[in-house]
């Protein structure tokens, strides 16, 4: 989004709030020069306990082994919205950030992109500083082959020339041993609020993806509101499920619609327990809560970012 330059690399929504903040406190500041000065004592307020905020396990760190080939597909968290998949050899990260981000955290990143050997591809959702982090693209461009993304995120990839694919919902693309295509999404909240930007963002902005895999079906929704396309897909073998309180993502009353759609799906939650912001509905949602009202709760996933998951196909029923 379109932000004062004086706020460089602060996320959207807190480079918004800080603006009208400036703009606030330069009237409030007018104002106040046109009164006498006066001293006022005010009573210092006891401090207040930090609000509860569930917060995601010790990361566990890996390295270049992790990148290497084996007979099965692995899946990672990394922290925040992220994801690496290994599959078979094939090397894909899903929105990584894992440098630079400009909000205190609560995990530290379990690889560094200097330590990065090699990814086939690198997907992202939408163009969140959250997921599509430049510090991070720009680190990895040297060790990636391509970057995918819808038509919009490709145009800013393209602008600073890394090499990237833009495409259309629906389009799908191979990657590897990979088959990778573009879902629907629904996070156009930039619309919403006056003043936020002034580019008008489409729904095709942003997208999930969904990726068959030798080993199983991976389906990374990406941020979005709940749409009713997302309960009528074919059964995959694991989601990358997008768990916060915001109303811009599922919320916690779309996440358990979507969780009980897919009764028997692991489900591996991210864009919680990261970002130390207790206030900030975006970054918190909370685990507990929704094994309370899901079909089957032990297939939640709460892994610590970098923990490895072998992903397996599903029984199906007869």
């Amino acid at each position: 989004m379109s932000k004062p330059a004086w706020l460089p690399f602060t996320h959207p929504i807190t480079a918004w709030l800080l603006a009208l903040g400036v703009v606030f406190a330069s009237v409030v500041s007018g104002r106040a020069q046109t009164t006498p000065a006066t001293t006022t004592t005010v009573p210092t307020a006891p401090a207040q306990p930090k609000k509860y905020q569930a917060k995601a396990p010790k990361t566990q760190p890996f390295g270049a082994k992790a990148f290497k080939a084996s007979g099965k597909t692995t899946l990672r968290w990394l922290g925040m919205g992220g994801f690496f998949i290994n599959s078979r050899g094939t090397n894909i990260m899903i929105d990584p950030l894992l440098n630079g981000f400009d909000m205190p955290l609560l995990i530290t990143f379990p690889i560094a992109p200097k330590e990065v050997p090699r990814l086939d591809a690198v997907l992202l959702t939408h163009a969140d500083n959250d997921h599509y982090s430049v510090p991070t693209t720009g680190a990895l461009a040297g060790v990636t082959q391509a970057f995918h993304s819808t038509v919009y995120v490709d145009s800013l990839l393209q602008n600073r020339r890394l090499p990237s694919v833009g495409h259309g919902i629906g389009d799908t693309f191979q990657v590897g041993k990979v088959r990778v295509q573009l879902t629907r999404a629904d996070h156009a909240y930039q619309n919403v609020y006056p003043g936020m930007s002034k580019r008008y963002f489409k729904q095709e902005d942003a997208c999930g993806f969904w990726l068959e895999t030798p080993d199983g079906t991976v389906w990374a929704p990406g941020d979005s509101r709940l749409l009713p396309e997302h309960l009528q897909y074919p059964t995959p073998d694991a989601i990358l499920f997008d768990f916060s309180d915001s109303e811009w993502h599922f919320g916690l009353a779309g996440a358990v619609k979507i969780a009980n759609a897919y009764p028997n799906t692991p489900l591996l939650l991210n864009h919680w327990g990261s970002v130390d912001s207790p206030d900030f509905a975006p970054f918190n949602a909370d685990p507990e809560k929704l094994k309370k009202l899901v079909v089957n709760p032990a297939r939640i996933q709460v892994l610590a970012p970098g923990e490895p998951l072998t992903l397996k196909r599903l029984k199906k029923l007869k």
